[in-house]
C-alpha cells in the first residue's frame, strides 16, 4: 500500500515506463515476441530486475505505469482512460472493484506459484475484502504504526494518544490520507476503523482538528526522509518503510500502538476487460515464484506473504523481524480496511476536508 521515495523511473528506464502510445493497440500481438502485459503498480513497489527477468524468460514485453494512491488509480481505471491488465490495489479498493464488477476471476490452475507459495493465513485474511478468494493474489502486507526517534522523545511510545501530546508540537508527522489519518483517531477513541456512524466520525474529526496545531506536516512518502534526517520526533508510518528507516538511522524505533491498528494487504488483480489475460496470469505467477518474491522483498522492504520467499531470506534478523513478520496474535483490535460504499466514502471525504481546512 505503499509509497517509497527512491525514484524507480530512473532505475527502470524509458523502455519500461508506460507511454501514451503504449495504451493504444493493447492487444496481445503487440509488445515483445509473445505479446505484452500492461501493469499498473504503486511507485517503487517492485525490483526492476524482476521485470527484466520476466521479459527475458517469457518474451513478453512489460509496459509499466505507476500510481501514488488508490484514489488516484481508481478513476483512471474506471474511466477506461488507460487499458491495463494487472493492477496492485489495496484491500478496501479491491472490495470496491469487485462490487463494481471490474475484476476477472483468477484461474489458480494457471498460477501454481500463487497457489502453492502464498501462505494460507494471507488468503484467509484476504477474505475480508475478497470473500471467496476469487479475484486477488496477495503481494505485500504490513501494519501501520508509530515510528519515533529515541533521542527526541522523553519516554517509550506505546499509544496513539502520544500523537496528541503537546510536548511534541511541530515534531509530529501524520499521513496525508483520509483513511489512514482517520484510522489513528478512530483507534484512539475506541472505534472501528471501518465505522460509518456519523456521531463517531464527528468525534474522530474533532480529535484530528484538535491535534492539527501540533502536526508538523501531513505527508505521504516524505515521512521516511524526515524521520531518517531527524526532522521530526514521531510519525505515522507503514511497517515496510520502518524497516528501511531503521537501516538508515539506528535511533528510530517502530511500535504497533496498544489501541490496535490497520493490517493491510496489497494484492495483484486482473481487470475484467484485460486485453492480455494469459500474459497477466503469467506475470502474477512469475512474481509469486520464491526467488522472485524474495528479490522484491529485499528491494521494497515490505513484508512478503510468500512463504517460499521468506525461507530464502539470508539475514536471520530480517527473516525473524517483529516488524516485518509480527505475530499478530499478540496484538488487539487489528483490522483490515473495507470498502464503505459511495455514501461512506463521501462522508469520510467531506469530514477530511473539514479537518484540512480548519
Amino acid at each position: 500500500m505503499k509509497m517509497i521515495n527512491r525514484k524507480i523511473a530512473l532505475l527502470l528506464g524509458g523502455t519500461m515506463l508506460l507511454s501514451a502510445a503504449g495504451l493504444t493497440g493493447c492487444g496481445s500481438s503487440g509488445g515483445g515476441e509473445n505479446g505484452q502485459v500492461i501493469v499498473y503498480n504503486w511507485g517503487e513497489y517492485i525490483d526492476p530486475d524482476t521485470i527484466d527477468m520476466f521479459e527475458e524468460e517469457t518474451g513478453i514485453k512489460v509496459v509499466y505505469d505507476e500510481f501514488e494512491t488508490n484514489e488516484v488509480m481508481y478513476p483512471k481505471v474506471e474511466s477506461g482512460a488507460a487499458s491495463y491488465d494487472v493492477i496492485c490495489p489495496s484491500d478496501y479498493m479491491i472490495s470496491k472493484m469487485i462490487e463494481k464488477d471490474m475484476l476477472a476471476e483468477i484461474n489458480f490452475d494457471n498460477l501454481p506459484n500463487a497457489r502453492d507459495n502464498i501462505g494460507a493465513q494471507y488468503y484467509e485474511q484476504s477474505r475480508g475484502f475478497d470473500p471467496e478468494n476469487k479475484y486477488s493474489v496477495p503481494y505485500c502486507w504490513g501494519t501501520v504504526g508509530i515510528l519515533y526517534n529515541k533521542t527526541m522523545v522523553e519516554e517509550p511510545i506505546t499509544s496513539w494518544a502520544q500523537l496528541w501530546d503537546e510536548k511534541y508540537a511541530d515534531n509530529i508527522l501524520m499521513q496525508d490520507s483520509v483513511r489512514d489519518a482517520f484510522m489513528v483517531a478512530e483507534k484512539l477513541n475506541g472505534f472501528s476503523m471501518n465505522t460509518t456512524d456519523p456521531a463517531e466520525l464527528e468525534t474522530v474529526k474533532n480529535s484530528l482538528i484538535e491535534q492539527k496545531p501540533l502536526v508538523q506536516a501531513y505527508v505521504i512518502d516524505q515521512v521516511r526522509d524526515k524521520m531518517i534526517g531527524g526532522e521530526a520526533a514521531i510519525g505515522v508510518i507503514y511497517s515496510g518503510e520502518a524497516i528501511y528507516t531503521q537501516r538508515e538511522n539506528a535511533d528510530l524505533e517502530y511500535v504497533i500502538p496498544e489501541e490496535g491498528t490497520n493490517v493491510w494487504i496489497d494484492s495483484w488483480v486482473i481487470l475484467k476487460d484485460s486485453p492480455n489475460r494469459e500474459n497477466a496470469e503469467k506475470f502474477i505467477d512469475f512474481m509469486c515464484r520464491g526467488d522472485i518474491a524474495v528479490k522484491n522483498f529485499e528491494y521494497i522492504t515490505y513484508s512478503t506473504p510468500n512463504d517460499a520467499a521468506r525461507e530464502l531470506i539470508e539475514d536471520e534478523d530480517i527473516r525473524n523481524s517483529e516488524i516485518a513478520f509480527p505475530d499478530l496474535s499478540e496484538y488487539n483490535n487489528l483490522e483490515t480496511f473495507i470498502y464503505l460504499g459511495e455514501d461512506g466514502d463521501a462522508l469520510y471525504n467531506e469530514l477530511w476536508k473539514e479537518v484540512k481546512s480548519n
